[in-house]
């Protein structure tokens, strides 16, 4: 039986050296990236471009070392710096949301050792399964080896470092663009921090251009959801201080009058993922959040989507922080293969 896998780019040394690396070996899905975020949007691509171009202040003022890595990104694909820089800026070019994504964070008393585990399911066009890669970076400048589940040419997305620490993200509505940092820059620092508190600190003193909440957990046992606008972030506290449930709908006192139902299937999908969790609390495993992650209930707008908005669980992914270990599906929750991956 064949597994099937997304891509394995592995990438090591200085910034522009990672960049160039990474450029090279993806060279062909990053020109499939390029042309499926101008389908996607329907922009042109050099208005694109121009808009991504806005944006590098505010990427260049948060990490030099980021900029440095999308021009050996660049040099290594053969494209402009103008669309390396798309790719860091999908979303905000073209003032677009996307994705729906059911997420969790568990630990102590939800586990079956107390160990935290935390992931979520991607759910994304099917489109972008066909530019999914995996990027593990081993940087030589003292930040942390990480690997990341992300789209060819993009330098940020979800994962996991050496130190255990790992987000994931589902897209939240109801937000009007603003000027601000885009989300993948800030998603790629996160996997160079410490700790889930240094991440909830970054997080609070770069305001992003749109909303999304943002699922962490690391080594030392942390789990945290925080809730992320233009305005500022909140934290959310659930209903037991060893679970973290988000999906694509407000639930911190500071956002919630927001909330317009913009995702119809948001709410029923949560309301699904805490029973699941109730159900196997004290018993969770990373074989529990597997089949967790391909429940049907609701379907075709279940945990595990199936054309929901357009939108299939194209991937998933659950950490295991104590064991350095990122657990990797391709394709749906009920049908994937699955993939463990050390850190």
């Amino acid at each position: 039986m064949i597994t099937h896998t997304f891509p394995l780019i592995e990438v090591a040394g200085d910034s522009y050296t990672m960049g160039r690396e990474h450029g090279e070996q993806a060279v062909t899905l990053i020109h499939r990236y390029l042309l499926w975020i101008e389908r996607l949007t329907r922009i042109p691509r050099d208005r694109l471009c121009a808009n991504a171009m806005r944006l590098l202040p505010r990427i260049a003022a948060l990490s030099p070392r980021f900029i440095d890595e999308v021009r050996g990104l660049a040099d290594g694909a053969g494209i402009s710096f103008e669309e390396a820089l798309l790719c860091q800026a999908r979303a905000e070019a073209a003032h677009a949301h996307d994705g729906g994504c059911s997420a969790f964070a568990l630990t102590g008393s939800a586990t079956a050792d107390g160990r935290p585990l935390a992931g979520q399911n991607q759910d994304l066009e099917p489109e972008y399964a066909d530019v999914a890669i995996l990027l593990r970076m081993k940087p030589d400048d003292g930040r942390p080896r990480a690997l990341m589940f992300t789209f060819a040419g993009q330098l940020g997305y979800a994962g996991m470092n050496a130190h255990g620490v790992a987000h994931f993200a589902n897209a939240l509505y109801d937000c009007p663009w603003q000027p601000g940092l885009p989300h993948y820059p800030l998603k790629r620092l996160m996997l160079e921090q410490p700790s889930v508190d240094a991440c909830i600190s970054l997080l609070r003193e770069h305001p992003t251009c749109s909303a999304a909440n943002v699922v962490l957990c690391d080594g030392n046992g942390r789990v945290a959801d925080v809730e992320v606008r233009p305005e500022g972030i909140a934290v959310f506290q659930d209903a037991h201080p060893d679970a973290r449930l988000h999906t694509n709908h407000y639930l911190t006192p500071e956002f919630s009058t927001l909330e317009t139902n913009s995702l119809a299937d948001s709410c029923p999908r949560l309301d699904r993922l805490r029973v699941l969790v109730r159900s196997a609390w004290g018993t969770i495993t990373v074989d529990t959040l597997k089949a967790i992650l391909a429940d049907h209930a609701g379907d075709p707008g279940g945990i595990c989507r199936h054309g929901e908005r357009g939108m299939h669980s194209i991937s998933g992914y659950i950490a295991d922080p104590a064991n350095r270990v990122l657990h990797v599906r391709r394709g749906h929750g009920c049908l994937g293969s699955w993939e463990a991956y050390d850190i």
